[in-house]
C-alpha cells in the first residue's frame, strides 16, 4: 500500500485549500503556534547558499521563496510550483517577486529534466503528497549531485502518547482556533488533520528518505510535532 493521501483524498485537499486562501496564511500561523516563519527559516539557512536554483515545491503564495529571497538578498534563483493556479495568481499580485518563475503541476511528475535544482524546498507542503515515495523519487531526481531537498513540516511523533496529543490538537483545537480567527471557513482546516493521519511517523520517513538521499538531518521541535528536514542527494 502506498503512502501519501491518494488520488481521492487528495482531490478534497486541494479542493479544500482552494476555498481557503484568504484567509489561509492567518490560520496556518496557528497550526505551528507561531513558529512557522522561524522554523521555514530554519530550513532555508541549513540547506541553501547564495547561487543556488531553488524549485520552491508546493509553493502556495510563496512564503518559502519570500523568505529565501530575503534571506539571500535576492542571490538565488526559485522556480514557484503548486498544484493551485489561483494561489500561484495570488502570490503575483502580492509580492513583487524577481528571479522567480512559476510552474504548476503535482510533486508526482515534476515538469522539469534530471539533475538542474541545488535545492528543493517544501514549507508544509510535503504532506498533501498523492504518492510519497514516488515524490520523493521525483524530488531526488531533479536534484544535482549534493543537492538538497528541504522539508519542514508537521511531524508525526514516534512516541505514541505524544502522537496522541498532537492528534487531539489538530483534530479538535485547532479548529476551534481557526474558527476564532476565520469564522466558519475555519472549521475547513480540519482536513489537516486528514494529512496528518495518512503522513508516516518520523522515524518512518527519515527510512524513505534514506532510500533516495545519502544522508539526512532531521531535526524535531515540539517533541517532534514538528520537523525540519534536510536530505542530501
Amino acid at each position: 500500500m502506498s503512502i501519501g493521501l491518494g488520488q481521492i483524498y487528495w482531490k478534497e485537499v486541494i479542493h479544500t485549500l482552494r476555498n481557503i486562501i484568504p484567509i489561509y496564511d492567518r490560520v496556518n500561523k496557528i497550526i505551528s503556534l507561531g513558529k512557522d516563519r522561524t522554523f521555514r527559516r530554519i530550513g532555508i539557512r541549513e540547506g541553501i547558499v547564495p547561487g543556488n536554483f531553488v524549485l520552491d515545491a508546493g509553493s502556495g503564495f510563496g512564503n518559502m521563496s519570500q523568505l529565501t529571497l530575503d534571506e539571500f538578498d535576492n542571490q538565488v534563483s526559485i522556480i514557484m510550483y503548486d498544484p493551485i493556479f489561483e494561489m500561484l495568481k495570488k502570490s503575483k499580485e502580492n509580492f513583487g517577486f524577481y528571479n522567480i518563475e512559476q510552474s504548476s503541476g503535482i510533486f508526482e511528475f515534476l515538469p522539469f529534466k534530471d539533475n538542474i535544482f541545488d535545492v528543493v524546498m517544501c514549507g508544509y507542503s510535503m504532506r498533501d503528497s498523492i504518492n510519497l515515495e514516488k515524490a520523493i523519487s521525483e524530488m531526488q531526481r531533479i536534484l544535482k549531485k549534493d543537492g538538497r531537498l528541504i522539508i519542514v513540516d508537521l511531524g508525526k511523533p514516534d512516541n505514541r502518547i505524544v502522537r496522541g496529543g498532537v492528534s487531539f490538537y489538530l483534530k479538535y483545537v485547532l479548529g476551534i482556533m481557526a474558527f476564532m480567527v476565520a469564522g466558519k471557513d475555519g472549521f475547513r482546516f480540519n482536513t489537516i488533520y486528514g494529512t496528518f493521519k495518512k503522513w508516516p511517523q518520523n522515524r518512518k520517513l527519515d527510512k524513505l528518505l534514506s532510500k533516495k538521499f545519502s544522508r539526512i538531518t532531521f531535526v524535531k521541535k515540539f517533541l517532534g510535532a514538528a520537523i525540519i528536514v534536510v536530505a542530501y542527494k
